[in-house]
């Protein structure tokens, strides 16, 4: 192999499948220019260094063909007339061009690699900007395997287009034509022969581009399910193990990851095929070229040193296109991961604050319901015709069989959602008119699961105001009368937490999310009160410090334990979408309608 070819065959590119792809997207076009466009758009900000990339590959480009001229007229030249002075002349202003491509090629690497990472960085924080911005109901509709591969394979994918396709397949054809004006500069007939075999090579690509984009797709979507039933499976693991399901979850897992592996394989195949059929244009052009330049040469028709230069020359015209299959390969793996991540980045969300919409200013704590019925399926009301006035300071013990509308009303009044009809108000104003985050900036919320988060105990009570000091979150322990509770963790405040509060028992994660809502100082608490697995000793403890967090604050309390139905200032029992009842712990049970029922089952 020649130095020449050498050297271009650093810019080469090897065929990669990014795994991902689990939606059903099959008619969407080969090679979108849309898409390509898009993704330029993320290069603006990096215009500077794009820029002089974009210099370089058109230096790099030109610095192939030279390198096959200048070797081909050093050998019909100097050497062929014998000159040792001309031939070490000629030999040193050779390795001078070396040099030159290869610093040339350093820099183009170096500044690829940079603008790929510096896309990849943008397109990421983007897509995280989004989905922290979409409402709960949107990652309630998705997987999080699908959610994850968006993140890692996807952009992985587009990131080998931005840094390797792009330039790589530039400085290719760049070469390919320079080569090919230099070939018809010396000799047109002859390069009528290197023209004779483009169409034939067009038809190559078009018959294998849409399979390879289909085998590509297959093999990405069977990643995403992989993907998507492994975060499950690890999720799930206590059930999983629960129910001796680990060998069926294997049959299961084990069926993905033989369908993935045939998908693979068969856009292995495909590729197998596409590219040695594009090499085998080149090595079918050198035939005739050695069989129609011998002929014309022999006949006196062309100079010999013009038939050596087609050689070289033809060198790079033919190997670029191998190349270029390699990286129109790569290209349409990126292309499909850049459809899938703008089409996330385009997810409408079903809806979002109002462009006027303000942040709520300090409250007071009045809730008001007004004829409000919502559902999270169109035309399917999980609330209905709802009408409540919560007074501030008020505690409202929410009650009623599973399934009747209970959290629904706890995220409505969070903004978790927006009420399909009707009005919530907070202090005289319509929740639409509103920030969401300005709203639950001034709530506690304690959910029922007891999300905590990984990292220290003292990491997870200050989200709730990140600026904290240790001192006012030693107080906010302190005013629940829960500090002794913390301080006799394993690590007291510095106890290491796994995944989801992994290491701590559930009684100890409703302390430390009692302590973090304390520590926010909300005016208005919701509360999905959560006692399973809870002995009774820890059941008091935190009975006593849940009523310390509602005092004096308006609150809404989903209630599992009689004591906070006894307490609260309103008791409302939900059942079907509906409040059947409401009225204090006394009247209700009275009245001998519903709530005596459910109380009946509170007792035993």
């Amino acid at each position: 192999m020649t130095v020449a070819a050498t050297t271009a065959a650093r810019d080469t590119g090897i065929v990669k499948v990014a795994h991902r792809r689990d939606d059903d997207e099959e008619d969407q076009r080969p090679f979108d220019l849309g898409v390509v466009k898009r993704l330029a758009a993320f290069t603006i900000p990096h215009a500077r260094k794009r820029n002089v990339l974009l210099v370089l590959v058109a230096l790099r480009a030109t610095q192939f063909p030279a390198l096959g001229w200048a070797t081909a007229a050093i050998v019909s030249g100097p050497i062929a007339a014998k000159d040792v002075h001309g031939t070490g002349v000629a030999i040193a202003w050779f390795v001078a061009l070396v040099v030159v491509t290869v610093v040339t090629l350093h820099y183009r690497v170096k500044l690829s690699l940079e603008l790929g990472e510096a896309v990849i960085h943008d397109l990421r924080d983007a897509l995280v900007r989004h989905l922290v911005s979409l409402p709960l109901e949107f990652f309630q509709r998705q997987r999080l395997g699908r959610l994850v591969s968006r993140l890692t394979s996807d952009l992985e994918a587009v990131r080998g287009g931005v840094k390797d396709v792009a330039f790589v397949g530039i400085v290719q054809l760049g070469s390919m034509v320079i080569a090919g004006v230099i070939m018809a500069a010396y000799d047109w007939l002859l390069f009528l022969v290197v023209a004779g075999l483009v169409p034939a090579l067009a038809l190559v690509i078009r018959r294998f581009r849409r399979k390879l984009l289909r085998s590509y797709r297959a093999s990405q979507e069977s990643f995403s399910r992989v993907t998507a039933t492994v975060a499950e499976s690890i999720g799930g693991i206590r059930v999983t193990q629960a129910f001796a399901r680990a060998k069926v979850n294997e049959r299961l897992f084990d069926a993905l990851i033989h369908d993935h592996a045939r998908h693979n394989v068969d856009a292995g195949r495909r590729a197998a095929v596409f590219v040695p059929l594009l090499e085998l244009n080149g090595q079918v052009f050198l035939a005739i070229l050695l069989v129609v330049g011998g002929y014309r040469a022999l006949h006196h028709e062309i100079r010999f040193d013009v038939l050596v230069q087609f050689f070289f020359l033809s060198n790079f015209f033919f190997n670029p296109i191998a190349v270029l299959g390699n990286q129109y390969n790569q290209a349409l793996t990126a292309m499909a991961g850049a459809e899938r991540v703008f089409a996330l980045l385009d997810t409408q969300p079903a809806w979002r604050d109002e462009p006027d919409a303000e942040p709520l200013p300090a409250i007071r704590g009045r809730i008001e319901f007004r004829d409000v019925s919502f559902g999270y399926v169109p035309g399917r009301f999980a609330l209905h015709d709802v009408n409540l006035v919560v007074a501030p300071g008020q505690s409202v013990a929410i009650v009623g069989p599973t399934g009747g509308g209970k959290s629904t009303l706890l995220s409505l009044v969070a903004k978790f959602h927006i009420p399909s009809r009707g009005q919530i108000l907070v202090d005289g104003v319509d929740l639409r008119r509103v920030t969401g985050d300005s709203l639950r900036g001034q709530m506690g919320n304690v959910l029922q699961n007891n999300f905590l988060f990984s990292g220290t105990v003292l990491d997870n009570v200050k989200l709730a105001r990140p600026f904290a000091t240790d001192d006012e979150v030693v107080r906010a322990a302190r005013s629940l009368d829960v500090l002794d509770l913390i301080e006799a963790f394993p690590r007291g405040w510095e106890t290491p937490l796994g995944e989801r509060g992994s290491g701590l028992s559930l009684g100890q994660r409703q302390v430390v999310c009692f302590t973090r809502a304390m520590l926010a100082a909300p005016r208005l608490v919701l509360l999905d009160e959560a006692t399973s697995a809870v002995d009774p000793r820890t059941e008091e403890r935190l009975t006593a410090a849940l009523a310390r967090l509602l005092a004096g604050r308006t609150s809404l309390v989903v209630a599992h334990r009689l004591s906070t139905v006894r307490h609260a200032d309103l008791v409302l029992v939900v059942e079907e979408g509906r409040i059947v009842e409401r009225g204090t712990h006394d009247t209700l049970l009275e009245s001998e309608g519903a709530y005596a029922r459910l109380h009946r089952h509170f007792v035993g």
